[in-house]
């Protein structure tokens, strides 16, 4: 059965959780293999995203046919995004001219109310999509239509991006340190965690500035 957060969960992971402390739990729940690779930025290093996935899958292509609808399911994917859902792209990147995400899929997205957008591919439209603030994590920028050298050939299936295996209503959480999906099966017991270690580093941040040291507040706390 796929967990479903209510919107008061969501903000509070958004506004106290992060990238970092939610992996960290991960590690200790046996998924050692959740962060994205590193090549995978934000185009806003203040943006913060969180919220279940809607997944994509694309392929390189060597040109389209005449009369095809190359954009056909991606148009699909973004026309029934629901509210705080994040689009992610899987197209095996790095990459060096696939660029699936732009302008008009941010207006799209935006006027579905989506939280942002995650892709290991590349994105172009860069100054139009920082002017309205959309939150995109992406694998480069460029200027080339996907039109001909990538097609998205799935949608809400598992794909790969950035390394990482990303099923539909799996969550992710996305900042400045990278990208992590939370598998929806431990969503619940992964934030709780995290939720719990927050409040343990403000403990131990707090006992430093009174003049403990770092290994004394280790033994006592076991977080560092």
């Amino acid at each position: 059965m796929t967990v479903i957060l209510d919107a008061a969960q969501v903000e509070l992971a958004k506004t106290k959780l992060y990238s970092a402390v939610v992996c960290d739990v991960l590690d200790t729940l046996g998924y050692r293999h959740q962060g994205m690779k590193t090549f995978v930025r934000p185009l806003n290093d203040q943006h913060v995203v969180f919220g279940p996935a809607r997944t994509g899958a694309y392929m390189k292509v060597g040109g389209h046919l005449e009369g095809e609808n190359p954009y056909d399911i991606e148009m699909d994917l973004l026309d029934d995004l629901k509210e705080g859902e994040v689009v992610v792209f899987g197209v095996d990147g790095p990459t060096d001219n696939i660029v699936p995400w732009g302008e008009l899929l941010t207006t799209g997205a935006r006027a579905r109310k989506a939280a942002g957008c995650v892709t290991d591919g590349l994105i172009r439209d860069a100054r139009q999509i920082r002017e309205v603030g959309f939150p995109v994590f992406h694998g480069g920028i460029g200027p080339w239509d996907s039109k001909g050298r990538g097609k998205m050939v799935s949608k809400d299936v598992a794909i790969q991006c950035g390394g990482v295996t990303v099923h539909r209503g799996d969550y992710v959480i996305a900042d400045i340190d990278g990208v992590v999906v939370i598998p929806n099966k431990v969503v619940k017991e992964a934030i709780a965690m995290a939720l719990a270690k927050v409040d343990s580093e403000d403990t131990v941040r707090a006992e430093i500035l009174a003049g403990s040291t770092l290994r004394a507040v280790y033994d006592k706390h076991g977080v560092l």
